[in-house]
C-alpha cells in the first residue's frame, strides 16, 4: 500500500539515538489483523520503556512517546527486536499511527519488520471535530459522499472531512463509498447514514478484503 500524505515506509531497523528529541501525543490502532491484545514497545520522554496496545477494535487513550529526529521506533514485546518505525511530522504534537502488517517473513530475513505505520496528524484541519479522516487502502480509485462533501481518492491517498452541516433531527448525513471495477465502472460498498456531532470523529478505511477480495470499508469512532 502506498501513501503520499503520510509516511508507511519503515526506515530504521533499530532505535534511534540523537538530541533532538520531544513528546508526542500518540493514539494507537492496529488495521487487518485478528489479534486485538497485541502490543509493541517505545520509549517514553523520560527514557522509560512503554507498552502501546494495538486494538483492531479501537483506537487507544493518548501515550506521551518520545519521537528523537522525528523518528518514534518500536520494538517486539517478546525478543525486543525491531518492529516498526514511524516518521512524525515536524509541526505534530498529537497523532494517530495506525498499524498495518508488512507480510514480511523474520525467518527469511532477520531484519523484517512486522507492522508499517500510517502517521495521521491528529489537527482540527487534519483531522476535523465532527468530521472523518478517510484513507484509501484499496489498489485503485474510490469515491465518497459524506454529508455535503464529494470526494475521490486515488490509491494510498488520504483525507480528511469537516462535519456536514446538512444534518437531520437526529445529527444524522448521509455517507456513500463507491469502488472502481475499471474505467466505467463503480461498486457501491456502503450506502447509510452515520452520526454526526462535536467532539466525536470517524477513521474509515476502504480496503478489500484478502479472504473474500471483496471491498470493505472499516469505520472507528473517534
Amino acid at each position: 500500500m502506498r501513501s503520499i500524505l503520510f509516511s508507511l515506509t519503515l526506515l530504521l531497523p533499530t532505535m534511534v539515538s540523537g538530541q533532538d528529541a520531544r513528546a508526542v501525543r500518540c493514539r494507537f490502532i492496529s488495521f487487518g489483523g485478528s489479534d486485538d491484545s497485541a502490543t509493541v514497545l517505545t520509549l517514553s520522554a523520560k527514557g522509560t520503556e512503554l507498552t502501546c496496545p494495538l486494538s483492531n477494535s479501537s483506537i487507544s487513550a493518548p501515550i506521551a512517546c518520545s519521537a528523537t529526529n522525528n523518528i518514534i521506533a518500536f520494538l517486539t514485546p517478546d525478543k525486543r527486536k525491531p518492529a516498526a518505525t514511524a516518521t512524525i511530522p515536524p509541526q505534530a504534537s498529537a497523532v494517530i499511527l495506525m498499524f498495518v502488517r508488512s507480510g514480511a517473513n523474520p525467518e527469511v530475513s532477520a531484519n523484517a519488520l512486522q507492522w508499517k505505520i500510517l502517521v495521521i496528524e491528529d489537527s482540527p484541519k487534519n483531522f476535523p471535530d465532527g468530521g472523518a479522516f478517510v484513507a484509501n487502502f484499496h489498489n485503485k480509485d474510490i469515491r465518497f459522499v459524506i454529508g455535503e462533501s464529494k470526494v475521490m481518492l486515488t490509491p494510498g491517498r488520504t483525507h480528511g472531512v469537516p462535519m456536514p452541516k446538512e444534518r437531520d433531527d437526529f445529527n444524522m448525513a448521509p455517507v456513500v463509498f463507491q469502488f472502481q471495477q475499471d474505467a466505467t465502472t463503480w461498486r457501491t460498498v456502503k450506502n447509510s447514514v452515520l452520526r454526526f456531532i462535536p467532539a466525536m470523529r470517524y477513521l474509515i478505511v476502504a480496503y478489500v478484503d484478502p479472504a473474500s477480495g471483496r471491498p470493505q470499508i472499516a469505520t472507528y469512532k473517534d
